[in-house]
């Protein structure tokens, strides 16, 4: 009986590592922080580096938070796991682990604790990383991409593609509308307008106007996709390029624009941008497809 406890502790490790290989390699990238919370300063001993670094030896793409990602995965942030350390280390040992996470904030994998008995931080860190790495490598990563992404990247493609036909066609009628604009313009002839002798204006009060609201317009930008993000949407134009972030708040069909003193909310079916230039406040109309 002894025997075969050995056996099926080796059989349930290699079943669950096998398991652990194929759920990874539907991901594309690995998102590393810029600073660990346990730590006061960002890339402290270096650690973030490390892990970009090893992610990377070992088949991983990995990509610094917060900075430019992808087309892809700005179109689909499902394509990549969030990095992250848990550290339990105690006065003698130093013990990390990596822990990854899905789009949905899910562990979709722990790896096994990684341990030093270094006394200096930086070395003792940067030998509980590497060992906790060793999970890791033992996964033999390759990014497959699975039937779903290819079938969302095929979607956005034709999304794209009537995007560019229908920016085509109001160009064309914008051409048209200038077009018939001329024709009005030279067919009417000015009347000739005699002289007049000046006569003396009486002053009136200027009376003061406390009018602070802009009437409203229609930004002719085109039409704005709104993909879900974490706590909101971002809105890419055809190119596709983010144009705006926007948080959801309490308030149904009212966000927040991230990096804006703006609110964006809802107001019969225009989608209407409101913000405050030089003390007046304006409001503009973005045509948003959601």
């Amino acid at each position: 009986m002894k025997t075969k406890i050995p056996a099926l502790l080796l059989l349930f490790f290699l079943t669950a590592s096998a398991f652990s290989q194929s759920n990874l390699n539907k991901y594309k990238y690995i998102i590393v922080p810029s600073k660990y919370d346990f730590f006061k300063d960002k890339d402290q001993y270096q650690l973030n580096s490390l892990t970009s670094f090893l992610f990377n030896k070992y088949g991983f793409e990995a990509l610094v938070e917060g900075t430019n990602y992808p087309d892809d995965l700005l179109k689909n942030s499902c394509l990549a796991l969030k990095s992250d350390l848990i550290n339990d280390s105690g006065m003698f040992k130093t013990k990390l682990t990596i822990e990854l996470k899905d789009c949905h904030d899910q562990v979709v994998f722990t790896s096994g604790i990684g341990e030093s008995r270094e006394k200096e931080y930086d070395i003792a860190y940067k030998a509980a990383l590497r060992n906790a790495f060793e999970s890791i490598e033992a996964l033999s990563y390759k990014y497959e991409p699975s039937t779903e992404s290819l079938n969302t990247e095929s979607q956005e493609g034709v999304v794209t593609s009537e995007v560019a036909n229908e920016i085509q066609r109001l160009k064309e009628e914008i051409q048209s509308l200038k077009k018939e604009k001329e024709v009005q313009v030279v067919e009417k002839s000015e009347p000739m307008i005699e002289s007049i002798p000046e006569m003396p204006v009486k002053e009136s009060p200027v009376k003061e106007t406390k009018t602070l609201i802009t009437p409203v317009k229609e930004i002719p930008s085109g039409m704005l996709y709104a993909q879900e993000i974490e706590n909101g949407f971002q809105l890419v134009d055809s190119s596709p390029k983010v144009v705006y972030k926007i948080k959801k708040t309490g308030i149904v069909d009212v966000f927040l624009v991230e990096n804006k003193n703006a609110t964006l909310y809802k107001k019969g079916a225009d989608w209407i941008l409101e913000y405050y230039e030089n003390d007046v406040l304006k409001q503009d109309v973005l045509n948003i497809k959601f």
